[in-house]
């Protein structure tokens, strides 16, 4: 048995040794160390032994595949080792060739113009909230003091999607309502909702059916006035289009604040002279505001005699139009980098 083990041996280690790649290896090994091999056909013989020739047999047994066993590990590693080396040398990359140029995206214009204001307003105290924006008929239109038959529903022209009571919101005020109801009165707010609003409307260089709205809410027991708005509304407006920009107010009529204005800035582009962006009346009007109307306070739980408020709104598309000098709203849901990369930059102080 001795004889036969030494035999085996010197055959596997011969061929071993002469195995010229990676595969006849691996072959060997299976051929000598598989369940089939002669390795394990010895191993069988064992049962056949007494017990002291079984002890010196299975020594050598051991010893047999030891060796065996470190044979083909060096093997295998050098073939490995050989074949990443290969694999490296023909995969080699010359670090002194030039780039390949990755072309970037922006930043979504209407995004820089909504996080820039909403740091104004963060600055000031304000909160900025989410709503849902499929919304109900309650919250979009009869909690902000526009009942069904109101004529101002015919002028939004609201996507319905289901009967009458559920929409895609045409203005993000029904956050304002949803936030007033969470706070059941007890509380003071300052608030600012931007979101997507959606009106039936054809799609042209001033038209959208989809559009940004820049809502907000101040609610306290102090009294407020039309001198704070006008106040909030000046901070924002020389934060947004420059220091030297002047604001007015013009009376106007919302259903859900009395009394209401249109909120005007000094035209930036000929200083209040008067040029085609103004119209030659040397101001710009960029939103609506007024006082929250007395019905809107008590239908949210914010009594009338003890509260008291303003609201107001900005789209921001207008107020990027403006700040940017854009002329087509579709601009901003354009994938073309040609037109928005002319945006990526940081505005100077």
């Amino acid at each position: 048995m001795k004889e036969q083990v030494e035999k085996l041996k010197q055959e596997a280690v011969e061929k071993i040794e002469s195995a010229k790649d990676l595969k006849e290896v691996n072959e060997l090994k299976v051929l000598y160390m598989g369940k089939k091999g002669p390795v394990t056909e010895l191993t069988s013989h064992m049962k056949e032994l007494s017990n002291d020739e079984r002890k010196d047999f299975g020594m050598l047994l051991n010893d047999l595949k030891q060796e065996l066993n470190s044979k083909f590990e060096e093997k295998i590693k050098k073939y490995e080792e050989e074949a990443l080396n290969a694999k490296l040398a023909s995969e080699q990359i010359d670090i002194t060739l030039p780039g390949t140029k990755i072309n970037n995206g922006a930043p979504s214009i209407l995004e820089k113009v909504i996080e820039e204001t909403e740091e104004v307003f963060m600055s000031m105290g304000y909160d900025v909230v989410d709503g849902p924006e499929v919304e109900l008929d309650k919250f979009n239109f009869e909690l902000l003091n526009i009942p069904k038959g109101h004529a101002a529903r015919d002028a939004q022209d609201t996507f319905y999607l289901k009967d009458d009571e559920i929409l895609l919101r045409s203005q993000t005020s029904g956050v304002q309502a949803r936030v007033m109801l969470a706070h059941e009165g007890k509380e003071p707010i300052r608030m600012i909702c931007p979101g997507k609003t959606y009106r039936r409307d054809s799609d042209d260089a001033t038209h959208s059916h989809q559009f940004m709205q820049i809502e907000g809410l101040l609610v306290e027991q102090d009294p407020i006035s039309l001198c704070d708005l006008k106040g909030t509304f000046e901070e924002v407006a020389k934060k947004l289009f420059g220091a030297d920009t002047e604001t007015r107010f013009r009376p106007s009529y919302y259903q859900f604040t009395e009394p209401s204005v249109e909120m005007d800035i000094s035209c930036f582009v000929c200083k209040g002279k008067g040029c085609s962006l103004c119209k030659n009346s040397g101001w710009i009007t960029v939103g609506g505001a007024g006082m929250v109307h007395p019905n809107v306070l008590n239908m949210c739980g914010y009594p009338a005699d003890k509260w008291n408020g303003f609201a107001f709104g900005f789209g921001a598309e207008r107020l990027a139009m403006l700040k940017y000098g854009i002329n087509d709203i579709r601009t901003f849901y354009n994938v073309d980098l040609r037109e928005v990369k002319n945006f990526d930059r940081r505005d100077s102080e």
